[in-house]
């Protein structure tokens, strides 16, 4: 390359109310990781100005302190002190974040006049009902997401749901109806050049008028360290690859089913039990591990008693992610019976893994899932989904080459479309669609590419 091509990166403004969480946090893991992971790739080619709460300040400055992170900088944006206690309530969360987006315009006109900005890029919340200020304003081609929100939870299954539980479920809903007609939340998805969303649910909300602008782009991704976890460098036997049993002898160890995550009723873990319990009947040597916390916790034990499983279904403490991994390649099956679950990081984990996955036909898992890697129930009862649930694990139960083979379509899935660097580059390429830019070339042009309002 001659000296005179000097390759111009991009100057991206990018803005993620939720990112690296820190422990204690009022915001979702979830949308932390994403918003980090995002930022980090969009690194990777462009100089990028990353907007993001006050409350991340403390994690963010410790990560970057174990690692470099070039061509990041970070702006802190606050609300008001009196804002604050909006964090405690359910639902309170997305109401702050919706009022700081309005802060954060502010703040984002006044870097953009020093800076002059190439491109904005809303990472989080992207809830597929929350307006984007900064996208409805700002003069600049605008990317949205990766997000969704459209999932409901199928209404025959709020039984699964405390009397509190349904009662914010049914107040969601009605939030969203109200915000998708928000002029703001209109004004920035006329303006979006790409709209990337994690689940078809949410793809369906799109406009018809703006469908074309829609690809589908997961909000969950494995690092190549975690690969390297999962695969066992340690030393560590991957069951996955062991030799198949001979189906006319007994397996000399337990059939491990796994599930991890938040102990929520929207998880269907009671589902699960369940589903397990009725599994059990039909064979003795089979175990099920619940890794998780939350307020569902007292109830899944008692449920656990009242089914006569304690012996087979053991719950464990949330363990750190890196723990977790490892835990994942001792089990055969990872059940995931979420109900409502936009991304779902733990089932791409799962797949990372070189596991099979049941998980409900829903929204993310039901995106991440192929017929070739899991089995997918569509839930039409309470009473179905269960006996699909245990018809599945006993379908992987009586056919272990069928494991094995899941197995290794899973990881070989997770591995092609899930790992950060592969989900950098394809952003790399959105980027190119939307701005007319060829940035792969020498010299990086923009074509003079406007969003007309």
């Amino acid at each position: 390359m001659n000296k005179g091509d000097q390759r111009r990166k991009l100057r991206i403004l990018a803005c993620a109310y939720a990112c690296l969480l820190e422990s204690g946090s009022p915001v979702s893991g979830g949308e932390a990781v994403l918003g980090w992971n995002l930022a980090k790739q969009l690194a990777r080619f462009h100089d990028v100005w990353v907007l993001t709460a006050t409350s991340n300040r403390q994690g963010i400055e410790a990560e970057r302190q174990r690692q470099l992170v070039p061509n990041i900088t970070f702006h802190y944006v606050d609300l008001p002190g009196w804002m604050h206690p909006l964090l405690r309530f359910p639902g309170g969360v997305q109401l702050y974040a919706y009022f700081w987006q309005i802060r954060a315009y502010f703040a984002a006109r006044k870097l953009h006049r020093q800076v002059k900005f190439d491109a904005f890029h809303h990472i989080t919340f992207a809830n597929d009902w929350m307006a984007s200020y900064i996208g409805a304003l700002l003069p600049i081609p605008y990317l949205r997401g990766p997000g969704g929100g459209a999932h409901r939870t199928p209404e025959g299954f709020l039984r699964e749901y405390s009397a509190g539980a349904r009662f914010w479920e049914r107040f969601r809903s009605f939030g969203q109806w109200v915000l998708r007609r928000d002029p703001f939340f209109i004004r920035s998805q006329r303006r979006a050049g790409v709209i990337l969303l994690c689940n078809r649910e949410a793809a369906e909300a799109v406009p018809k008028s703006l469908r074309h602008k829609v690809q589908l782009f997961p909000v969950n991704a494995i690092s190549a360290e975690d690969l390297k976890i999962i695969s066992g460098e340690n030393g560590q036997v991957n069951r996955s690859e062991e030799p198949v049993q001979d189906q006319q002898t007994p397996s000399p160890r337990p059939f491990e089913v796994l599930y991890a995550g938040k102990l929520l009723g929207l998880k269907g873990v009671a589902m699960g039990i369940r589903g397990f319990a009725l599994f059990a009947q039909r064979h003795r040597d089979v175990r099920f591990s619940l890794v998780g916390d939350g307020p569902e916790r007292t109830n899944l034990e008692a449920l656990i008693q009242e089914l006569g499983v304690e012996d087979r279904v053991h719950l464990q403490k949330w363990m750190p992610r890196s723990e977790l991994l490892v835990v994942m390649r001792a089990a055969d099956v990872f059940l995931f019976p979420s109900l409502r679950d936009g991304g779902g990081a733990v089932v791409v984990e799962a797949m990372a893994a070189g596991k099979p996955v049941i998980c409900m036909d829903l929204a993310g898992p039901g995106l991440h899932v192929t017929d070739d890697c899991g089995i997918k129930v569509s839930p039409q009862t309470p009473d179905q989904t269960i006996k699909g649930i245990a018809d599945a694990l006993d379908r992987l139960y009586g056919d272990r080459e069928l494991v094995a083979r899941m197995g290794k379509a899973a990881r070989r899935r997770a591995e092609e479309a899930y790992v950060l660097d592969k989900l950098g580059d394809r952003l790399l390429g959105i980027y190119e669609s939307v701005l007319g830019v060829k940035l792969k070339d020498s010299v990086t042009e923009i074509k003079g590419a406007t969003n007309k309002s």
